[in-house]
């Protein structure tokens, strides 16, 4: 009986393997951050590369798929916060302040994010998942935006501008605060 891989005990199901290569690929990212990979993951699984193709068909995919299930508690922290906030502008500068506060303590925002080495999984930033997240953030505030007179087409807008402000990293490094 063939025991070597998985451990020594395959997964019972596909869904049962992807949450194994999600939680090696957690375990990775903790420690390489931006710079795992695909074999990262499998020597730490103890399969092939092609096991784990056989699940994610690239690096970046695996990378997402578990980059969405981690900034899942960043996600709920940020909801909070907007909970009460009742002014629109007040809701985007919160969204993009916290965010851009919290990439450094966050390493899958980082993952999303940070493109200083230009592996930043969010290159297509006003994606459709990205959109939904922002879409879902704003809901959550207790924003009337259709009594702001900023219906539906608007909103969309403002979640890329959004969006979009996020993304873009402060490079260099800011050594100070601001001044003026």
């Amino acid at each position: 009986m063939r025991t070597h891989g998985w451990g020594g005990s395959p997964p019972a199901s596909d869904d049962e393997a992807v949450a194994r290569i999600k939680a090696a690929t957690h375990a990775c990212v903790q420690s390489l951050g931006g710079a795992t990979t695909i074999a990262h993951v499998a020597t730490a699984l103890g399969v092939s590369r092609q096991t784990v193709y056989r699940y994610f068909p690239s690096t970046e995919a695996m990378l997402m798929a578990a980059a969405m299930d981690g900034t899942g508690a960043f996600l709920a922290r940020l909801s909070r916060r907007l909970r009460a906030i009742t002014g629109p502008g007040e809701v985007l500068v919160e969204c993009v302040g916290y965010t851009l506060q919290q990439v450094p303590h966050e390493p899958y925002l980082r993952l999303l994010l940070d493109n200083a080495s230009g592996a930043a999984l969010l290159q297509g930033v006003t994606s459709a998942s990205a959109r939904e997240i922002g879409s879902s953030l704003l809901d959550q505030s207790a924003v009337d935006w259709d009594a702001c007179g900023i219906g539906t087409e608007r909103r969309d807008e403002l979640i890329e501008w959004t969006l979009r402000v996020v993304q873009v990293p402060a490079r260099p490094g800011r050594s100070g605060p601001l001044t003026g």
